[in-house]
């Protein structure tokens, strides 16, 4: 809220290669290389019903017998990459996005999130978006608008931590599950990419 002329105004701020896409005023505590996909695994009736054989990774170590675990997401965490215009760039799923359902968005996409043939969103509003990506993720691609939507050339992959090279995303990896609930070693040892082990987590 604006109390004046010598108020501060709220915004997010630009990142920059220069410091690591990182915010200038404080140390996130999480992951700032984060996105959100359309396919929520928890709060989305269709999508927690399919999830334990939708989500590829659902019976892997870390995931397996987890899928009737309303307090534990099969998403949360997953790395992905993201190429744009020769640059490519890492980030960790923590949230269901575009938008949100009194919008419009739909959160159990799963032939868009999930599908081999290169289907398109569901999602028909904020021009068609497949995902939301955080302003470290925003700097990184070099994508046009910090708060906007920003052009569809975009590609993305699911990729697993062991694939994730060292780079600014793996200063701080997320492994703390739904509501910040602590992870078995077994979990974070499918989240934590080797280049980040023995560091901060």
């Amino acid at each position: 809220m604006n109390r004046g002329s010598g108020a501060k105004k709220c915004q997010t701020e630009k990142r920059t290669a220069a410091n690591g896409f990182y915010p200038t005023s404080m140390i996130p505590k999480e992951n700032p290389f984060y996105l959100d996909l359309p396919f929520d695994d928890l709060n989305d009736p269709s999508g927690y019903r399919q999830r334990g054989k939708t989500i590829p990774w659902a019976n892997d170590p870390g995931y397996a017998g987890k899928a009737q675990d309303p307090n534990f997401s099969l998403m949360k965490n997953r790395w992905v990459q993201l190429t744009r215009a020769g640059s490519t760039c890492y980030g960790q799923i923590q949230d269901a996005g575009p938008a949100d359902e009194e919008s419009g968005g739909r959160y159990d996409d799963a032939a868009y999130v999930f599908g081999a043939n290169d289907f398109r969103p569901l999602n028909k509003e904020f021009g068609g978006a497949g995902m939301d990506v955080s302003p470290a993720l925003t700097g990184c691609l070099n994508l046009r608008d910090l708060d906007g939507i920003s052009p569809g050339d975009l590609s993305w992959r699911f990729v697993e931590a062991a694939n994730v090279p060292a780079g600014p995303w793996t200063k701080i990896v997320t492994t703390s599950q739904v509501d910040g609930a602590a992870s078995s070693a077994e979990y974070k040892a499918t989240i934590v990419p080797p280049s980040a082990r023995g560091g901060r987590s």
